[in-house]
């Protein structure tokens, strides 16, 4: 079985491959100052939640955005599992022609959700990314990864909304049943949700303009599901886009 694990600054998505069917997903939340030790064992209780163990894992791709968990997960498997995992990154084959400025300075879970696209949807594509950042994600028919966009995730601008107005609440973040609204909770639900809603259709606009072609758009990260719900213009929402993305460019470098 195939191990593929998405280190992001907010979650660990983790998934457990057989063959081409992603057989159980967890998300425990991104410690930076946990150790291995204690990663071990949060991993190898999930395994055992699914029957499993070490010696079910023969493989293990991973890819990350948070520097010091690399290593930290490296050592991990290289200690208890006895694999050694394939990290995406400079000299791993993706299938992926990045036409950035600087390669390098994209990141690893971007070019797994390109990949895993380009393969399920073909293209034109435009991935939204809903988590701690909002990114969206261009690639051609021909699968080339063109660039893309950045902005503050839900959460994150929340928080910050949160953190830096003193008379503002932290709030529960679901769509109020209307956008205009009749209190500070609902005003502020109305301005976050929905206000993400139209940060996407603009942008999902402007990058079909400057195409010249309509894409289809997918939808994954932890709010992906909230504003896809909200809105017409995302055609897909898939939730373990990078999983399956780590599953290929692992088949793509496995010797």
């Amino acid at each position: 079985m195939l191990l593929a694990i998405d280190i992001g600054n907010t979650n660990i998505i983790l998934g457990v491959f057989e063959g081409e069917e992603l057989r159980a997903t967890w998300r425990m939340a991104t410690g930076i100052d946990r150790t291995t030790d204690e990663y071990t064992a949060l991993l190898l209780n999930l395994l055992q939640q699914q029957g499993l163990g070490t010696p079910d894992i023969k493989e293990v791709a991973l890819c990350s955005v948070v520097p010091p968990l690399t290593a930290t997960f490296e050592q991990l498997f290289q200690q208890y599992f006895h694999i050694s995992p394939l990290v995406v990154g400079a000299g791993v084959k993706t299938g992926v022609r990045i036409r950035m400025d600087n390669p390098r300075e994209v990141g690893a879970d971007r070019i797994a959700n390109a990949a895993a696209a380009h393969h399920l949807y073909r293209g034109p594509i435009i991935i939204v990314d809903l988590g701690t950042a909002t990114t969206f994600d261009t690639v051609s028919k021909e699968g080339d990864y063109l660039g893309g966009a950045i902005a503050p995730g839900i959460s994150t601008a929340s928080e910050a909304l949160f953190i830096r107005a003193a008379a503002l609440p932290r709030v529960e973040l679901v769509p109020p049943k209307h956008t205009i609204g009749t209190n500070t909770i609902t005003a502020m639900q109305s301005g976050i949700v929905f206000g993400y809603v139209g940060l996407v259709e603009g942008m999902v606009a402007r990058i079909q303009q400057e195409l010249g072609e309509k894409t289809k758009v997918v939808a994954t990260g932890g709010y992906a599901e909230l504003i896809a719900k909200e809105t017409a213009v995302i055609d897909v929402v898939n939730l373990n886009l990078t999983l399956i993305g780590l599953r290929l460019i692992y088949l793509m470098n496995k010797s």
